[in-house]
């Protein structure tokens, strides 16, 4: 971004980068045309010298099939400052749980915010989706 220095977190996001581009049989031409740029730009993006957007990461993410806080996880932080929400543990993806996870979270919070006449009509419904399923 112009006016705006550069540090080691973009050093660390264009390691990233760099390494998922490998990964990916990627050349920096192939993935700086995706981009609409010179492969000299995308190699300063990969080495920290300049600042990639939100946008290209967010292109070069879906090229790659990693998800966008993969480029960010580990990251060398300079501050203290923890942004609300963002300091929450960490969920779990359904692919870890699979739908029996889902199923226990979902049920977790029925139970804790619905009233007694709406969690039985979701059990109701439940009931009848199983036995539509032939369960």
């Amino acid at each position: 971004m112009a006016g705006q220095k550069t540090d080691q977190r973009d050093v660390y996001v264009g390691q990233r980068i760099a390494e998922q581009r490998r990964k990916a049989s990627l050349t920096q031409r192939r993935v700086a045309q995706s981009f609409g740029m010179s492969a000299a730009q995308l190699q300063k993006y990969e080495k920290g010298t300049n600042r990639i957007s939100a946008v290209h990461l967010d292109i070069f993410s879906r090229m790659t099939g990693v998800p966008m806080d993969y480029f960010f996880k580990g990251m060398p932080r300079t501050d203290d400052f923890i942004a609300p929400g963002f300091g929450e543990r960490e969920q779990a993806s359904l692919s870890e749980g699979g739908l029996k996870g889902l199923a226990e979270v979902v049920g977790r919070h029925i139970t804790e915010n619905f009233t007694e006449e709406t969690r039985r009509d979701v059990a109701d419904a439940i009931r009848a989706l199983e036995s539509k399923l032939g369960g």
